[in-house]
């Protein structure tokens, strides 16, 4: 097990390294005057520009600028946006929301995909089943800059069910309607790997054993099958967590939640490449820890995996 981690750890070097690197490269590839950019269309005298230039090592090239981005980055420093706001006080600032409605739209997600999975799973064929494949082919095939819109319109400015943006302390209730958004961007795949993973283990010897057994069906398929399905599903849901961040993006801008998503947004339109790096230097760093702890869980759902 100790040998398996630390190799896992050295990957995860590795993977920060050049995940950090291509976006600060798409970042300096993209900007064309981030201090114009910030300023708008008002002026901005030469002496400003040259002391942004030098603060921010604008004037170095892209290997040099993120020289001085890593060595401030490895000492727990991220450093300051081009608007000179501190970007670990605006990620404290902007981490909670963000969060709160990643697990909401996960257990959602999950929720959702566990029950129908398992019950397309046992009706599979059925009308149930079709109908819930056909539901999964749709929400495919919506990318979430058409949904989070559409949903907005309809549940929040049309039918008045749901509030149509949500503050930075907002209630359940007022994230509720994002997070189902969002949750939308993964529960089809959960619901579908959940589902050929129950069928797969329905015809297992195993079942057919507990069935000879006596074992009430419920408890075979809730207890036994449910268990042996649940890994490749945990697996999913570990990379959902990059997607549900990406989704975040535009759930949050459409919201107008300011959460990391928002944020994000906001430092992509103004070229504001420090806060951009900074906080997906950070989404990076949560995403590799979450797949290495999900990677650790299959030990404790299935004893026949062994880490070497």
């Amino acid at each position: 097990m100790f040998r398996y981690i630390l190799r896992r750890l050295l990957q995860m070097i590795l993977t920060f390294f050049g995940a950090t690197f291509v976006v600060f490269a798409l970042m300096f590839a993209n900007q064309d005057d981030p201090i114009q950019a910030l300023a708008g269309e008002k002026p901005v005298s030469a002496s400003l520009r040259e002391a942004l230039t030098q603060r921010y090592h604008l004037d170095e090239g892209l290997l040099g600028q993120y020289w001085y981005y890593m060595s401030d980055l490895l000492t727990g420093d991220l450093g300051e946006s081009i608007s000179g706001r501190d970007i670990s006080a605006l990620l404290k600032d902007a981490w909670p929301v963000t969060v709160q409605l990643a697990v909401m739209a996960l257990v959602i997600a999950a929720v959702l995909a566990v029950a129908a999975g398992v019950w397309s799973a046992i009706r599979r064929g059925g009308l149930f089943d079709n109908g819930v494949l056909a539901f999964t082919l749709l929400l495919l095939a919506l990318p979430i800059v058409v949904l989070a819109p559409v949903a907005q319109w309809i549940f929040s400015l049309e039918l008045g069910w749901f509030p149509a943006t949500a503050s930075r302390n907002a209630s359940f209730y007022a994230l509720l309607l994002p997070s189902i958004v969002l949750a939308t961007t993964v529960v089809a795949t959960q619901l579908r790997v959940t589902r050929t993973s129950v069928a797969e283990n329905l015809r297992a010897d195993y079942v057919r054993t507990a069935r000879a057994k006596g074992l009430a069906p419920r408890r075979v398929i809730w207890v036994h099958v449910l268990r042996n399905s649940l890994i490749p599903l945990i697996t999913l849901i570990g990379v959902d967590l990059g997607v549900l961040m990406s989704g975040a993006l535009v759930t949050e801008w459409v919201f107008n939640i300011p959460g990391v998503g928002s944020k994000l947004a906001q430092g992509i339109r103004t070229e504001d490449g420090p806060m951009v790096v900074g906080f997906v230097s950070v989404l990076v760093i949560v995403f590799l820890v979450m797949n290495l702890v999900v990677d650790l869980l299959y030990a404790a759902l299935d004893p026949r995996i062994r880490y070497e």
